[in-house]
């Protein structure tokens, strides 16, 4: 049995990459990542070009986090080198009237603007009109009403992975691609990880598995309430390149009848938009790599109404995977009963935090606890509890 890890990282995925990076910076050479498939797949939820990177959070301890976030990618740059964060200012629309706002669940621009101002994030509020003169891209009306947020941007996802894992590697961190975990095993104070060709034995474990992690804690005793959808967003090639450049056009996010984003061009030649919770409950195992023709329809709907030259022909679509607890809050804990595995989830809505998320999880790991402020996302509260909990979905 190999012994030679003090901490082991189940899924090199955008939050297990980061949590590899940080245990590195403090175990050198003593950490191990296993990814059971090849190092940056698409099979999960972490893969592609970009991700929104905001300040502007519904929830005031997210809103804390997002400033936390922020300042762990630019020591990231900085240690690499690499630009991962692209700053385009980000703006939120609210159609009103499409939504009943007293759904739980529901998000409003009132929510971001008192998080944002509990956190002292600058930002400003906007009628549908004073967005398109200054974005004559959208067209809205007095309908619509919106919040700016100039520090918004983007995050390379893909990049940002990849980063994480080499600097992981130069501090000397062991990384097994390609090797599924069969068991993660309390034993003792310590706990094994099984794999077909060895089993490895640590003081502690990070599993960041997302859809996979129920199968990875069945070792010890936990089952989570976990829902994983199969989400997708389609890239278009617009002919009006300039227009939507990044210093041109921000970053967006729309809350109406359906909950919708989109970015500018970055990663490919192409504007890009996807639909936040819109997709249909799957497993790691059942979920295809179709798009879904009722949602692409509904995106070229949406954009020939409100934003018509961010069209053009579709470039491709591709699906990915979210794994939501019934709150629709981060799970980042350790097990309770056995508190040398830690585990996340991230609620399709993680990767803006990617890195700071891999820094709490080294620290539960190595320490037992973290000055960060989690408790919203523990696991011993009521949505992973109580089994009668009613699931909620943010829009």
């Amino acid at each position: 049995m190999n012994q030679k890890f003090e901490t082991i990282v189940i899924g090199c995925g955008g939050i297990g990459s980061a949590a590899l990076y940080w245990l590195s910076r403090r175990l050198g050479g003593k950490v191990l990542g296993i990814e059971q498939f090849a190092l940056g797949h698409v099979r999960g939820g972490s893969q592609d070009h970009s991700r929104i990177f905001r300040l502007a959070q519904h929830q005031a301890e997210y809103a804390e986090l997002a400033r936390q976030a922020q300042d762990k990618w630019r020591e990231v740059e900085a240690e690499s080198g690499v630009s991962l964060l692209l700053k385009t200012g980000g703006v939120i629309i609210e159609q009103m009237g499409s939504r009943d706002l007293s759904l739980s669940g529901v998000r409003d621009l009132g929510g971001y603007g008192r998080a944002m101002t509990q956190q002292g994030i600058a930002f400003e509020e906007l009628s549908g009109p004073e967005v398109s003169q200054r974005w004559p891209q959208f067209q809205l009306t007095e309908r619509e009403k919106a919040i700016y947020q100039a520090d918004c941007g983007l995050v390379d996802a893909a990049k940002s992975n990849a980063v994480h894992v080499a600097l992981a590697r130069a501090r000397g961190a062991t990384i097994l691609a390609e090797t599924p975990v069969r068991a993660v095993r309390p034993s003792g104070d310590g706990v094994e990880v099984v794999t077909d060709r060895e089993t490895y034995r640590a003081a502690s474990a990070v599993v960041a598995s997302g859809a996979w992690t129920n199968e990875l804690l069945a070792g010890a005793g936990i089952t989570l309430p976990l829902a994983v959808t199969q989400e997708q967003v389609t890239y278009y090639a617009t002919p009006h390149l300039r227009e939507f450049a990044p210093d041109r056009f921000p970053v967006w996010i729309w809350h109406g009848e359906h909950s919708f984003y989109g970015f500018p061009v970055y990663g490919e030649v192409a504007t890009k938009m996807g639909q936040h919770n819109g997709g249909p409950e799957v497993t790691a195992e059942t979920r295809s790599f179709e798009p879904d023709a009722v949602r692409q329809e509904r995106y070229r709907q949406f954009l020939a109404r409100y934003l018509p030259r961010f069209a053009g022909p579709e470039l491709y679509t591709k699906t990915c995977l979210y794994t939501v607890p019934p709150d629709q809050n981060f799970v980042l804990d350790q097990v309770p009963e056995h508190p040398q595995i830690s585990v996340v989830i991230g609620a399709g809505n993680a990767f803006k935090f990617a890195t700071l998320l891999g820094k709490i999880l080294s620290e539960l790991a190595l320490d037992r606890q973290t000055e960060h402020g989690i408790e919203t996302f523990r696991l011993d509260r009521p949505a992973i509890q109580n089994p009668s909990f009613q699931r909620e979905v943010h829009a």
